[in-house]
């Protein structure tokens, strides 16, 4: 169970609420539990930086060089199986998402099939409201265990089917049809689609050779 605002009184039980992250990641102007969805949209045009609002705070996203071109290449993997079959839309780092109210997420990786989007149409707004069929994470140095628990969480309760979560390090993927128990794929297993994508199939073999160009 998430604290709620009132039990916060330290810097640590915030950081604590927020899955462990490190303080550097947490933008204090506007002040933590005040930040609307308008201050995420003003921090990325005025420095260029994405952040997540979560409990009413400002929170950066963590992501390297590495991490960033491994979900491009698993983007390009996956538009190149959904556009031929037009399944549905593909987004990358900077599509911000809502998951609920108040809780804007930005999976590193994201599919949603036509079904889930008003009228089969690309969304204008800047946040729309959605919740992808399927998030990819790729792990990155500055993500704790307790903030990615948390994102499964919230992932799934707002409707996502199937998680993934990349480690470039350990060069594996954890695949989540739930919030707990994943199935743990290695570099000579392939990793599916399953009943969101079915049909499309990754070496992981492949996908991770892709970091020793």
């Amino acid at each position: 169970m998430l604290q709620t605002v009132e039990a916060i009184e330290t810097l640590a039980d915030l950081l604590k609420q927020l899955g462990d992250i490190a303080p550097e990641r947490v933008r204090f102007r506007p002040p933590p539990g005040t930040a609307r969805e308008q201050d995420v949209l003003d921090v990325q045009a005025r420095e260029d930086r994405l952040c997540e609002l979560v409990d009413g705070v400002l929170v950066e996203k963590g992501m390297g060089f590495r991490e960033s071109f491994l979900a491009s290449v698993l983007i390009t993997l996956l538009w190149g199986f959904v556009k031929p079959r037009d399944l549905g839309l593909v987004t990358a780092a900077d599509g911000t998402m809502r998951l609920a109210p108040g809780l804007v997420r930005i999976p590193d990786v994201a599919f949603i099939s036509w079904a889930r989007l008003p009228g089969q149409r690309m969304p204008t707004e800047p946040i729309p409201d959605i919740a992808p069929d399927l998030a990819v994470e790729v792990l990155s140095q500055s993500n704790t265990a307790g903030e990615m628990a948390r994102k499964r969480r919230e992932y799934f309760t707002a409707g996502v089917q199937l998680v993934w979560l990349v480690d470039p390090e350990a060069r594996t993927v954890a695949v989540y049809t739930a919030p707990e128990q994943p199935l743990l794929l290695r570099e000579a297993d392939v990793l599916d689609g399953g009943t969101v994508l079915p049909g499309f199939a990754l070496p992981l073999r492949e996908l991770f050779a892709e970091l020793d160009r």
